[in-house]
């Protein structure tokens, strides 16, 4: 195959995977994948090449990063920002809303930050969900540019560096830029949250899981209320009811003070229920038996068992099939009451545990049918937790000194989490990130693509022969804008992997500072404000506050605007061009 020919195959391949993604903007690996194959199949890269994208130190960096965030994600450090966010004044509760989750969301997955904060917004008693939302995703958008691993469109610009001639980012090399996108678009946003909407959003349904929990003389929670206590600022469980000296109390007011032996009721999801082990004396129902487990069954009652009708204390239900009942859920019924007084009914479905290792009673398949294991989230404490959260601020400080590099400090650090049993090969396969490791692979294959085609020197050789003059000024801003355009159509990882190879060719083009150019797709591809569909964070909270598309784009086009002078003016500054 011929030069020009090979060049012209590379473009249309380029061009039709754009087009692929704006069309099918929910399967971008799909797309990126097939591209891939293209370009394998017509022998326009290399076995060693596709290996080598593969392979790339900076894509196992952030994969590895995303995989020890999931121990993160166990402790109580979301939590309790959650907690701490939440106040009656909504100027106040917006400052530290809008603080920390940039903070936060600089050092740990944004996704992550704002899924722990999307229930307490969500539940809380003093303002509108819809006048946080919003600004929570904007936030998280804005702390992820922050650092090197503050998104993962960092760390998918930085493992396409590595393939060039440059030596790759470091930690901080983004924090002065991302500091003055934070401060001015933080403005704008201050002046803009009286527009946003005042929505009703969705309580919990009715066929929740019904959860019951208790407090035990000598628990920290005794003396404080709920809100202190944060148990109105949990991720997908409500507390919907309790019970205090035989007498029901509900709803439960915010400013309820706890007592010895009061019985909390939950609504919400079961696998959430870990959670609830954080509480200092704080007993589910079926710790209380003494069958705590790591793992849950789901089964369904039987029309012809003799339990229907029948309370679980009036059965003997523990003695009878060795198993303690955590949950129970009635299709279309909310449920109320003491959890081993309510009366079970046909097509009921129990959530149980029967202790370590797990031995229910041959006489259980008489009456239920049971459905499935239920993967409880395990949530850690005490030594455990402290261990981990030190471990990860030492990796992240010596990566960011320069003792050793990010994949090494995340290597030793996963490989520690995984050895102590804080991560478990069943966390890595749920949430190994596939899609992710296909796009960016896909992109480096397709960058090596362009190189042995030699379509930059084609394009090149095309501007000197018309005599075209483009300024590196006027190809920053080109890039940047198409980029940031590409976002809101796409995604940011696609769109950050797919202007890469172009934004680095034209610098080298035009003997501009790569670095710049670089730094101008990295911040494009974070700057999604319009579109709920450009950045994971913005679909969360579409759906959560059940935003219209014209509330994100009458918020976010001014912080766009605001964000695009402030980042290319920054870039020029302090990287030069």
């Amino acid at each position: 195959m011929s030069t020009s020919l090979q060049s012209g195959v590379v473009l249309l391949v380029f061009v039709t995977t754009i087009v692929a993604l704006i069309r099918f903007q929910k399967h971008p690996a799909r797309v990126f994948g097939l591209a891939l194959l293209t370009l394998f199949s017509l022998n326009l890269v290399t076995n060693e090449q596709v290996i080598n994208a593969g392979s790339n130190e900076g894509l196992l960096t952030l994969i590895l990063l995303m995989l020890c965030s999931i121990a993160l994600e166990k402790t109580r450090v979301l939590r309790i920002m959650a907690q701490f966010v939440i106040r009656p004044s909504y100027g106040e509760t917006f400052a530290r809303l809008f603080g920390f989750t940039v903070v936060f969301s600089a050092f740990l997955n944004n996704t992550a930050v704002v899924s722990s904060l999307l229930s307490p917004i969500r539940n809380n008693p003093h303002h509108s969900a819809t006048k946080l939302l919003l600004p929570l995703s904007y936030a998280a958008i804005l702390g992820g540019t922050l650092t090197l691993i503050g998104t993962s469109t960092n760390l998918i610009v930085n493992s396409l560096l590595l393939d060039t001639d440059l030596p790759p980012l470091s930690f901080f090399d983004f924090t002065a830029v991302g500091l003055c996108v934070v401060v001015a678009c933080g403005l704008m946003l201050t002046l803009l949250v009286r527009f946003l909407p005042n929505n009703e959003t969705d309580t919990p349904v009715s066929d929740s899981y019904f959860i019951e929990a208790s407090v035990s003389n000598g628990s920290s929670l005794i003396g404080k209320d709920i809100n202190q206590n944060g148990l109105r600022h949990m991720e997908s469980l409500f507390l919907i009811e309790m019970e205090r000296q035989g007498s029901i109390i509900s709803p439960v007011s915010p400013t309820e003070v706890l007592e010895a032996n009061d019985r909390l009721f939950f609504n919400g999801d079961v696998s959430k229920v870990s959670q609830l082990t954080h509480y200092n004396g704080l007993e589910i129902f079926a710790e209380k038996e003494g069958l705590a487990s790591k793992s849950f069954v789901e089964a369904i009652l039987l029309p012809q068992s003799n339990l229907v009708n029948r309370s679980l204390k009036e059965c003997n239900f523990r003695q009878q099939f060795n198993a303690g009942v955590v949950a129970i859920k009635r299709n279309g019924v909310r449920l109320s009451g003491k959890l081993g007084e309510v009366k079970l009914k046909a097509g009921d479905y129990l959530v149980l545990t029967a202790g370590e290792p797990p031995s229910l009673a041959p006489a259980f398949e008489k009456h239920f049918i049971l459905l499935s294991d239920i993967e409880v989230e395990n949530k850690l404490k005490g030594l455990g937790e402290k261990a981990t959260l030190c471990s990860f601020v030492i990796a992240l400080v010596c990566a960011s000194v320069g003792i050793v590099s990010l994949f090494k400090a995340m290597l030793l650090l996963f490989g520690a989490l995984l050895c102590f049993g804080v991560l478990t090969l069943n966390d890595v396969t749920q949430r190994f990130p596939y899609h992710i490791w296909l796009i960016i692979t896909s992109a480096i294959v397709m960058s090596f693509a362009i190189q042995n085609s030699g379509l930059f020197q084609y394009l090149d050789t095309i501007l000197v022969s018309n005599n075209l003059t483009l300024s590196p000024h006027v190809a920053l801003i080109i890039v940047f804008i198409s980029t940031l355009l590409l976002t809101e159509l796409v995604t940011n990882n696609a769109a950050a992997a797919v202007t890469f190879p172009i934004a680095y060719s034209l610098a080298l083009s035009l003997n501009a500072n790569p670095i710049a150019f670089v730094m101008a797709v990295a911040f494009g591809a974070s700057a999604s404000f319009i579109s709920p569909y450009g950045y994971q964070t913005n679909l969360m909270v579409f759906n959560a506050g059940q935003y219209k598309l014209s509330d994100f784009v009458k918020i976010g086009a001014p912080i766009s605007i605001i964000y695009s002078f402030t980042a290319i003016f920054a870039i020029e500054h302090f990287f030069g061009l």
